[in-house]
């Protein structure tokens, strides 16, 4: 299905406007990474045809069992997760689940994790030229995997690892970002200079529930990452202030369970929208805002979602002032992103 084949305004979203082939997706709504597996899982319950993309769980370079359990526990408005990045690893990833992403009626992109930037590299390589493949996704932000070095809480690790992940793939990259860190703006700036088309904001913030009865963190793993509405607010100010300082596209995420909740994030600044936690609790949650989004334009006699977020964007980098004014206190301006460069690192096995 084409956003053509839909009559009423025009859903359509490029991610990528600085990337040789672009990112255009038929919608601005994906699935988040972590909450709709490797696709599989949900081809058969929700209509993913009417959806911007998948972004599948994050895959490492070896495989992992994830920590221990209990993984999940309920919050006030929200869950705190510790599932540690349970997956087939690289070369698993290709073998099993690549034949499905190219069965998948939407297009797919692949979270990644490594450890340093050779590891980022030849595991960017390991998805290039697989059939559905549209982007990745440099998930620099896990809260819950102890011992992983964090690659969002400095600008110059940003920018370095960002620039690893490009070196070794010639699709689009999105850089997903933390929000436990004073100023995120640097940060964006940073990986943004690396090479970054993209950025996903925010990932889980970290949280901690102690049982009363053991007096013990009730996680296996102790503290995990909070998701749900509770950090809604919190990631609409992270796109708010992102998108004054940046040129590339936002992709919101945070505690999106309705059509209300994604346009808070459109006009705070986003391109597009990522839905996760929500899944869990009705799996259509995505679907449901795209044809939302479709009747939202439509009663406001608006052509399609980009003339929405170019007003919007445009207003609050007009009440941002002029570009000077527009960086963050430190930071610094690079011009466009550099592309992704050639791959010159061995296929996945």
């Amino acid at each position: 299905m084409t956003d053509a084949a839909v009559s009423g305004p025009s859903l359509a979203v490029d991610l990528a406007p600085g990337h040789p082939r672009g990112l255009r997706l038929r919608a601005p709504v994906l699935m988040a990474s972590g909450t709709c597996g490797f696709g599989d899982e949900y081809r058969d319950i929700v209509n993913l045809a009417a959806l911007g993309a998948i972004v599948t769980k994050t895959v490492t370079p070896e495989p992992r069992e994830g920590n221990p359990t209990p993984r999940t526990v309920e919050t006030p408005a929200g869950m705190l997760n510790s599932i540690g990045l349970p997956n087939p690893g690289a070369a698993g990833a290709v073998r099993q689940k690549a034949p499905i992403w190219a069965e998948l009626p939407c297009p797919v992109i692949v979270s990644i994790a490594a450890h340093d930037d050779g590891g980022w590299t030849r595991l960017a390589a390991c998805f290039e030229g697989l059939p559905n493949v549209v982007g990745i996704e440099a998930n620099l932000s896990c809260p819950n995997v102890s011992g992983r070095p964090s690659f969002s809480t400095d600008p110059a690790t940003t920018e370095a690892t960002v620039r690893a992940v490009c070196a070794g793939v010639s699709l689009p990259v999105i850089a997903k970002l933390s929000p436990n860190v004073t100023d995120l703006r640097p940060i964006a700036r940073a990986a943004e200079a690396g090479g970054a088309h993209a950025l996903s904001l925010i990932n889980t913030l970290l949280g901690m529930v102690i049982d009363p009865v053991t007096a013990r963190p009730f996680l296996g793993g102790g503290g995990g990452g909070l998701s749900g509405p509770a950090i809604r607010p919190i990631a609409v100010r992270c796109v708010y202030d992102v998108a004054r300082v940046v040129d590339i596209p936002v992709i919101g995420i945070g505690g999106i369970a309705s059509t209300d909740d994604a346009l808070q994030f459109f006009h705070a600044g986003a391109s597009a929208v990522q839905v996760g936690t929500a899944t869990f609790r009705e799996p259509r949650t995505a679907e449901r805002i795209v044809d939302g989004l479709r009747r939202r334009l439509t009663a406001r006699a608006l052509p399609s979602i980009h003339a929405l977020t170019t007003h919007a964007l445009s207003s609050i980098r007009a009440r941002a002032g002029p570009p000077a004014a527009r960086r963050p206190a430190g930071g610094r301006r690079n011009g466009a992103p550099r592309p992704c460069g050639t791959v010159s690192t061995p296929r996945c096995t």
